[in-house]
């Protein structure tokens, strides 16, 4: 009981020095999306303290994102019953390793994520943060790009349909254009306050497609989906592919410490209290996308759920979608860039570089001369990459199973026992000693389960198919039709 007492006091004491001691915490370009973020005024967000309910919505707005849109995908890879009983463990053991992260934040002093790594693993541990944090916005970039070309490609081919016998080509095409002339001009442009402001529309849209695909649940458009005997079976093998998806739907915690110092009057217990209410919500939504996905399409849902419905369907919502990936897609890439100029920046200097958080981007000059070269780096690296997979469900599994289970689970519990002071199994450390074995089990094994699948030629989604519920559709007049439909091949108007 002494050594509870003495830790939470030692929390206390922390919680009453961190406003003290934020100026004199190294600010890394790349520990917050949002710390690079200043207001129009040259001030950060963050000196505008947020209420309870203020920080909750904050919260809510980073976790909720278009990593829901592939939660029906994880239930077919896992089973109905099981995938739920697995959305809401993660959905819990989330919620733990983010209050830990807080309370690391006070045992270390250093309210950023690698400042916290660095203190407790030193350097190794900060090149290995590094790369963990620049893989996790990376690959995103990939999803991203495969969304794009999938969902604009689709509505394109709505309004020209002799383009369906090329989907393959119209898909890279679109690609390319959007890299052009949306991305990459929105990534170079240095002032991204704008953007950030208006991220709220990404939890909007997703609200919005959820409305939609429940309303095209119960109108009928999809009663002749086929649904196999075993539709709802409880459980299947690939668990550990499906946990990746489930946390790359949760993951947030490189925003964590951001809106914790947003916060008004601060506390853990307040902290535990916004992360209760954010997860909940979180939850709340990524079940709901996942049993009205699943209960529209079954075994057939897909790793981007809107590939599932019909070409001429739900366009409105294909644009929504692609409005708030691309308003996301620079705000992941300034992310990345900012790892490498940093990296280069202390390999030069053999010393800790630090972001200058009182000088507005749009000020900010372009002293070694590398913004452009990378940024083009980034952006095209993630370009030329993503027409090498069809699929968003293997993308969502290698980024949940490789960079968010780590970021998330491993690193928070490792950082806890290696700088919290009790003994290794004592009651205090057992539960961060089960957050580390967890993540270890599920990214280690779920790794080794899913690369063979990668190299399978036979993935179960591809581009331009036609799935036989659609039969009725005019619109692909030449395309393929998809033999994971179990229907008749439609005959087509001609």
């Amino acid at each position: 009981m002494s050594d509870m007492k003495n830790g939470n006091n030692s929390i206390k004491y922390n919680t009453m020095q961190r406003q003290g001691s934020d100026d004199s915490v190294e600010v890394h370009a790349f520990d917050d999306l949002n710390s690079l973020v200043k207001n129009e005024n040259g001030y950060e967000e963050s000196e505008s303290l947020s209420s309870l309910s203020a920080t909750s919505f904050n919260y809510i707005n980073s976790i909720v994102g278009s990593g829901v849109i592939g939660i029906p995908y994880a239930l077919v890879r896992a089973g109905f019953g099981l995938g739920l009983i697995i959305l809401a463990v993660v959905a819990l053991v989330t919620d733990y390793s983010l209050t830990l992260m807080i309370k690391t934040a006070h045992l270390s002093g250093r309210f950023t994520y690698p400042g916290v790594t660095e203190s407790a693993f030193g350097k190794v541990g900060y090149y290995l943060l590094s790369l963990l944090q620049f893989m996790y916005p990376f690959l995103a970039m990939i999803s991203y790009n495969v969304v794009v070309g999938d969902t604009l490609s689709k509505v394109l081919i709505r309004f020209y349909p002799h383009l369906g016998s090329s989907m393959g080509s119209v898909r890279f095409f679109v690609v390319f254009l959007v890299t052009l002339f949306v991305t990459t001009p929105l990534c170079l442009y240095k002032n991204v306050s704008r953007l950030a402001k208006i991220s709220f529309i990404s939890l909007a849209s997703v609200i919005l497609i959820l409305l939609a695909i429940v309303y095209k649940l119960f109108n009928g458009d999809y009663a002749n989906v086929p649904r196999p005997k075993d539709a709802y079976a409880f459980a299947q093998p690939d668990i550990l592919p499906a946990t990746g998806i489930i946390a790359f739907a949760f993951f947030c915690h490189h925003s964590t410490f951001l809106i914790y110092q947003s916060m008004k009057e601060s506390s853990l217990e307040r902290w535990e209290k916004v992360t209760h209410i954010s997860i909940s919500f979180a939850w709340l939504v990524a079940t709901l996308f996942g049993i009205v996905g699943y209960a529209t399409f079954t075994t057939l849902s897909q790793g981007d759920l809107l590939e599932n419905y019909c070409y001429d369907d739900m366009n409105l919502a294909r644009v929504l979608f692609c409005v708030s990936i691309l308003l996301t897609f620079p705000l992941e890439c300034f992310v990345a860039r900012e790892i490498i100029r940093t990296q280069i920046k202390r390999f030069y200097s053999h010393e800790l570089v630090e972001y200058d958080k009182n000088v507005d981007p749009k000020e900010a000059k372009d002293e070694d001369g590398n913004n452009l070269i990378i940024t083009l780096f980034v952006v095209f690296a993630a370009f030329f990459v993503s027409p090498t997979s069809e699929c968003l469900g293997p993308i969502l599994e290698i980024n949940g199973l490789l960079t968010a289970i780590p970021l998330s689970y491993i690193l928070p519990g490792l950082i806890f026992i290696k700088l919290d002071p009790h003994s290794l199994f004592s009651r205090e450390k057992l539960p961060a000693i089960f957050l580390v074995v967890f993540g270890l089990a599920v990214s280690i094994s779920g790794v080794i389960v899913l690369l063979p699948s990668l190299f399978d030629p036979h993935l179960d989604c591809s581009t331009g198919i036609i799935l036989g519920y659609c039969k009725d559709d005019d619109v692909l007049v030449n395309a393929t039709a998809s033999p994971t439909a179990r229907l008749p091949l439609p005959k087509f108007k001609t």
